[in-house]
């Protein structure tokens, strides 16, 4: 991993140890996928790290020189880059006088590619929580517990509901289902994270917006997560539901991804 850490415009070697993130959570991130050392939807990204900085008070770096200096990290390479946003220390849960803001790049390996997958239902439950609901913030406890579920079952990813048993993601991607030839994607007006990939292809499709039930997603035609990191991931599996194949709805939602970020085009051994 390589990184670079500045406080405002001044670089940093280390983290401070009364920094806000770390002591409260009170961060944001975004995670990019770069194509040829470029940065596709890196407007987009910077829209979420922006409206997620209004809602929590957080100050922002200069845009152009956040961006310089992530395309001069990755120095041409295929990789995941994350942008990591704090605020300046102070001690306490009452926000200190505003400061020049932490931020942070660091560069990572792409994830392999994979086949379509096998899901479980988690029984980690989201908190409702309308003000942080959308924002990618830095206290990410209950994917973690998630995750842990996961892990041990063996499963390739989980979907999780809210406290009301409304089903909202995967523990970190979005979820669309497929119902009467329709695209439809959980509301995230209470939980959740609103990810520039789903955002894309709300953009792009014809999909709804509207609360979802478990049994609604077992018994959809296709089923997909999908983020910015992988694009769309089409689910063989779902506990004791399986999609044997992958539907042509979902081949051609994928085929114009990439059209748009390059770095998400299918691989063979991803199909």
């Amino acid at each position: 991993m390589t990184w670079r850490l500045f406080q405002g415009d001044a670089p940093l070697a280390a983290i401070p140890a009364d920094e806000r993130g770390l002591h409260y959570g009170e961060s944001l991130f975004e995670t990019l996928r770069s194509h040829r050392g470029a940065l596709p939807w890196w407007t987009q990204h910077w829209a979420r790290l922006a409206a997620g900085a209004a809602r929590l008070g957080l100050p922002l770096p200069d845009a152009c020189r956040v961006k310089a200096e992530a395309l001069q990290l990755l120095a041409g390479q295929e990789a995941a880059l994350k942008l990591r946003l704090s605020r300046s220390g102070g001690r306490g849960y009452a926000t200190p006088d505003e400061g020049a803001p932490l931020w942070m790049l660091s560069v990572h390996p792409l994830p392999a590619p994979q086949a379509p997958l096998r899901l479980v239902w988690c029984e980690t439950q989201l908190g409702l929580q309308s003000q942080l609901a959308g924002l990618k913030h830095g206290n990410r406890l209950e994917q973690i517990l998630a995750r842990r579920e996961v892990q041990q079952q063996g499963a390739d990813e989980g979907l999780v509901c809210d406290s009301q048993g409304h089903v909202i993601s995967a523990t970190s991607a979005n979820l669309f289902i497929l119902k009467d030839g329709q695209w439809h994607t959980p509301s995230l007006q209470s939980a959740g994270v609103a990810g520039i990939c789903r955002e894309h292809l709300l953009a792009h499709t014809a999909a709804r917006i509207r609360p979802l039930g478990r049994d609604e997603v077992d018994s959809a035609e296709a089923v997909f997560i999908c983020n910015a990191l992988r694009g769309i991931q089409p689910v063989r599996q779902l506990g004791a539901q399986i999609w044997p194949q992958i539907h042509p709805a979902l081949a051609t939602l994928q085929a114009r991804l990439a059209d748009t970020h390059p770095g998400l085009r299918i691989h063979p051994e991803a199909s």
